[in-house]
């Protein structure tokens, strides 16, 4: 791999189209992100929290709990805050410049846990096999209201990730358009396989494999790992390595496999940098719509170290003040207890 000493660098990220700038230079070293928290007592049940067990009335009617009866494990209800309408038909109006479709959609609430004060960190790996088993459900379901274009699964984690409940969940939107950004990706990926017969992530799979440098984990399904152009520091893909384009289509030897990667992977996070916010995000065409040769699903996990400001708004570069090499050695080397 050809670097430049003590220069920037410039690095394409092929999935995105996105230039970022690797500033080598000014690099901060992994261990200089750490967020130095003060620790705070939580209690497991926090009264005044909608999400704990003894509230469920606190929560809009529940649409699905595991187990079905008994004490719950993982728990999923409306959003009692919802960005889009469940009851409604799908308009769309398009006036001259003006175009216009009614927010008829999803928003959904997993609630991981029926304890306040842990993390997916902090859960065994059954415990997540659980979580990923009810997203793989709700997603699968939401895509069956035909006025549902596009899904979205995402965590925010810590107030810099934007989330206002303690309590560990998730969150489910299926939205009746397909976002710009996901258009994007997949046209990108679509040029790529018609240029090459190949999909896109595989390559990159394959590759990553391949360097080594930027690899985290390498297990039986998945491999996690640092982008070769991260869009910033401690940006990690964790990759399927079988082919397939919707997260519906995983496995339940691949959903063991996922809850290691996962649990690995954010507690790496948690003990390395002191947990530290962040979001993470399954990115992921539907289950019936879309079973090609050039989509394939994966998770993207974004730490909220820094904040963007005016050059990435009004250019779409994106700066890293880290070295993804260095990162990827950075949390080879955390140790979980």
């Amino acid at each position: 791999m050809v670097t430049f000493a003590k220069m920037p660098e410039l690095r394409l990220n092929l999935l995105t189209r996105e230039w970022v700038i690797i500033q080598t230079e000014r690099a901060k070293k992994p261990e200089e992100f750490r967020q130095r928290r003060e620790k705070r007592y939580v209690p497991e049940v926090v009264e005044s929290c909608p999400f704990c067990p003894g509230n469920e009335n606190k929560t809009p009617p529940e649409i699905m709990r595991l187990p079905a009866d008994g004490k719950w494990r993982v728990r999923v209800t409306p959003n009692k805050f919802a960005a889009l309408l469940a009851e409604g038909e799908r308009v769309r109006i398009n006036e001259g410049l003006k175009h216009l479709v009614s927010g008829i959609g999803k928003h959904e609430v997993i609630i991981e846990s029926a304890k306040h004060n842990v993390g997916l960190a902090q859960l065994g790996v059954e415990e997540i096999m659980d979580v990923l088993n009810v997203y793989k459900l709700r997603f699968t379901e939401v895509f069956k209201d035909p006025r549902v274009e596009h899904a979205i699964i995402f965590k925010n984690h810590g107030l810099a990730s934007g989330t206002t409940i303690q309590h560990p969940h998730s969150q489910l939107i299926g939205t009746p358009v397909t976002p710009l950004q996901v258009r994007n990706r997949m046209d990108e990926a679509m040029r790529y396989f018609d240029n090459t017969g190949d999909c896109l992530v595989c390559a990159i799979l394959r590759d990553e494999i391949k360097d080594g440098k930027r690899i985290i984990l390498d297990t039986k399904h998945f491999v996690t790992f640092i982008p070769y152009a991260a869009l910033s520091a401690f940006h990690t893909w964790i990759f399927p390595k079988r082919h397939a384009a919707s997260f519906a289509f995983i496995t339940d030897e691949e959903i063991e496999d996922l809850a290691y990667n996962l649990k690995m992977t954010l507690s790496k996070l948690y003990f390395g940098l002191d947990d530290p916010d962040f979001n993470y995000v399954v990115r992921s065409n539907g289950p019936f719509r879309f079973r090609s040769e050039y989509l394939h699903w994966y998770i993207s996990i974004v730490p909220r170290l820094i904040q963007t400001a005016g050059f990435e708004l009004g250019s779409g570069m994106y700066m890293n003040a880290s070295i993804p090499e260095e990162v990827a050695a950075f949390m080879r080397g955390v140790k979980v207890s």
